[in-house]
This record gives C-alpha cells, sequence and structure tokens, in this order.
C-alpha cells in the first residue's frame, strides 16, 4: 500500500466509537478501527456491531410541572413519565393516574 501512496494504521486499544444523530447514538464497543490515509486525506473504517440508543426527548419544565400537579406525583416521576411517554402529557398523565 505504501507504493500507492497509502498509509494504513490500526488503532490499538479502542473502547467505544459514539456517531451522534438527532435520533440518537450509534456506539460500537470494542470496534476495530483502521485508519487510511492517501493524499493527505484521512479516512478511518469502523469494524463491529453497532448497538443504537435513541435520543431522549426534550421535556419542558412546565410540562413536567403540569404532569405532576395533574396525576398528584412528584416532579421526578413525572418527567421520567414523559420520557417514557416521549413527551405526550396526556398519555403521561393517565399512566400515572391509573387511568
Amino acid at each position: 500500500m505504501k507504493k500507492l501512496g497509502m498509509q494504513v494504521e490500526q488503532i490499538e486499544d479502542v473502547i467505544s466509537i459514539v456517531i451522534k444523530t438527532p435520533k440518537g447514538n450509534y456506539i460500537f464497543d470494542g470496534a476495530e478501527v483502521t485508519a487510511m490515509t492517501m493524499q493527505g486525506t484521512t479516512t478511518y473504517q469502523i469494524i463491529g456491531e453497532p448497538r443504537f440508543e435513541g435520543a431522549a426527548p426534550d421535556i419542558p419544565k412546565e410540562d413536567v410541572a403540569m404532569v405532576a400537579a395533574q396525576a398528584n406525583v412528584s416532579e421526578e416521576k413525572a418527567k421520567d413519565t414523559l420520557v417514557t411517554t416521549k413527551g405526550d402529557i396526556a398519555e403521561a398523565i393517565m399512566l400515572l393516574s391509573g387511568s
């Protein structure tokens, strides 16, 4: 590869790689990573199986307070339920109220 002007280097001891997107993160644990440099540009190759972790929705404080008051629960419990329902206020209140 050096004759072609390409340098290839294995990156050792990779613990994890995270690719962040608006919808969540792709996480590669213990992936194999190779860096290839050609004509001044470096490209990275990742070999491994990613797992996807969806992004937690941004829950406004006002929504948390409203759900907590309506369902008569703590704000922490209200926020956890809103995260579970992806911010759906009505569904969160129904779940917490047992209705």
